[in-house]
């Protein structure tokens, strides 16, 4: 018994030898580990030094309309999104379906909307319907409606049974045993993930701007290109400001609607 404790201690040592060169091997591949990385942080604090003090408040008109579009873009992407997935997210549920190939094939689609990021949707979009807004709108939507069927998906599958037996005992209809015994469950976490993801898609519609897809994120990399540090840093400073609002505004809301308060 103790000779074979001692090889199972021999081998998770060995175990975690093996998987610590592999991870130094990987930080040395990616120069994670050398000086690249030194003379990185180097250049970044230049980089930031030309962005004191912030200047360019002349544009700051254009810029607020830019943000708002920004703004606007992420909340529109994630209604659509949110409501793709309701019913994708239905049929993603084990049970609901009753036959376990269209809810596996249902999984799979959902898993192929969040699979690609939301650049590579932009990228698509903006070829699809041109620059501006509503190609960034329609990446956030695809993304957004496979992330939350999967949610969604998720808060169904573990609620409690016992309300929906309940209400088949009554009599209730399919269609009165969710709304009375699986919504009311549901429905808190579904409002909880979809706030959150308005909150995160602001961020993300940020950088949908740099392919073209319109907002504060366009404004942004033109600066960077033509190296304006302080009108950039201003940019930055007001995506800050905005994400900080939203993130009140969301938790308020999630109080509200969840808490009830």
């Amino acid at each position: 018994m103790l000779a074979a404790r001692g090889r199972r201690r021999a081998m998770a040592l060995v175990g975690l030898a093996g998987f610590a060169l592999l991870l130094c091997a990987a930080a040395w591949r990616v120069e994670l580990i050398g000086p690249r990385l030194a003379e990185g942080f180097g250049k970044l604090g230049g980089a930031v030094l030309l962005m004191l003090p912030p200047r360019g408040l002349r544009h700051l008109p254009e810029w607020l309309l830019a943000l708002a579009e920004t703004v606007a873009m992420a909340f529109m992407g994630t209604l659509l999104g949110a409501l793709a997935a309701l019913p994708l997210g239905f049929l993603c549920a084990r049970g609901v379906l009753g036959v376990r190939t269209l809810q596996f094939g249902f999984r799979r689609f959902a898993d192929a909307l969040r699979s690609l990021d939301h650049l590579i949707w932009a990228i698509v979009f903006v070829r699809a319907v041109g620059l501006g807004p509503l190609a960034g709108i329609m990446a956030i939507a695809m993304v957004d409606a496979g992330t939350f069927a999967k949610l969604y998906s998720e808060a169904i599958e573990n609620a409690d049974t016992r309300p929906l037996d309940g209400v088949r005992a009554a009599g209730g209809s399919g269609r009165e045993v969710i709304r009375w015994g699986l919504l009311p469950q549901v429905l808190p976490n579904m409002l909880a993930s979809t706030l959150y993801m308005w909150e995160s898609n602001t961020r993300s519609a940020t950088i949908l701007g740099i392919v073209g897809a319109g907002g504060i994120g366009y404004q942004l990399s033109d600066r960077l290109r033509a190296y304006d540090w302080g009108e950039a840093s201003t940019i930055i400073l007001l995506i800050l400001v905005a994400v900080y609002a939203i993130d009140i505004a969301s938790a308020r809301l999630r109080r509200r609607l969840i808490e009830g308060r």
